[in-house]
């Protein structure tokens, strides 16, 4: 069955049989790196967005794949896997998603263009299966007290790259110079962001969109 799930699926694991990320993928297919990202695959209205034919022709094209073959990752012939990790470095586990320092976050290679997890480094923790359940979701471990007073140092943090954003959501945001804050949204334009901080000895931040590598919504704290 053609279903929306098992078209991405099937090029998440194309993707995997190659050691590439979505990403990567897109690239090779000389696609726009972000056409693959799981942000990408719904819309702001929440309907799915289906990869184009011209895009699956243009992978099957840069990977060597057959028709034949893609399609049988679709029927799920072979096994495809959803991790949203490379190289299997994630295998699905029930309760279980990945986990990073912040100190660790602003370094190179834990993210893809999306701000999805990637690459080698992390850790795995358990999880409730409401958290654990969505694609992508992912843990960052709170150290030090900049967060204070709302979240203390060793607190866990989930969170939902993709999800949709609004104002006075709780977020993290990783800024182009490597940059990772907690903070909440208080304005959003289409040129710039405010952001508030958590701590009253912190200043608020504001930051031109060019600036900011991602945005994701944070939707669950241990406290």
């Amino acid at each position: 069955m053609l279903s929306h799930d098992r078209i991405w699926s099937a090029l998440d694991a194309l993707a995997e049989r190659h050691g590439l990320t979505a990403s990567g993928l897109a690239r090779r297919a000389g696609l726009d790196p972000t056409a693959f990202n799981k942000s990408k695959r719904c819309g702001a209205d929440g309907r799915d967005r289906w990869p184009s034919t011209e895009s699956l022709s243009k992978v099957l094209g840069a990977t060597g794949a057959s028709l034949d073959e893609f399609m049988k990752l679709v029927q799920g012939d072979q096994p495809v896997a959803d991790t949203g990790f490379p190289d299997g470095a994630f295998p699905p586990q029930t309760g279980s998603i990945p986990l990073l320092g912040f100190a660790q976050a602003g370094s190179g290679g834990f993210f893809d263009d999306g701000g999805f997890p990637a690459g080698q480094g992390w850790d795995v923790v358990e999880f409730p299966a409401a958290p654990s359940n969505r694609p992508g979701v992912y843990a960052l471990e709170v150290q030090g007290d900049s967060m204070m007073p709302l979240y203390r140092d060793g607190d866990i943090l989930v969170v939902e790259p993709g999800a949709q954003i609004r104002r006075g959501d709780r977020v993290v945001v990783r800024s182009r110079d490597g940059e990772v804050m907690a903070k909440v949204l208080n304005r959003q334009s289409a040129k710039s962001i405010e952001l508030v901080s958590l701590n009253p000895d912190h200043p608020n931040r504001s930051f031109d969109l060019s600036e900011i590598d991602w945005m994701a919504r944070i939707i669950w704290a241990s406290q």
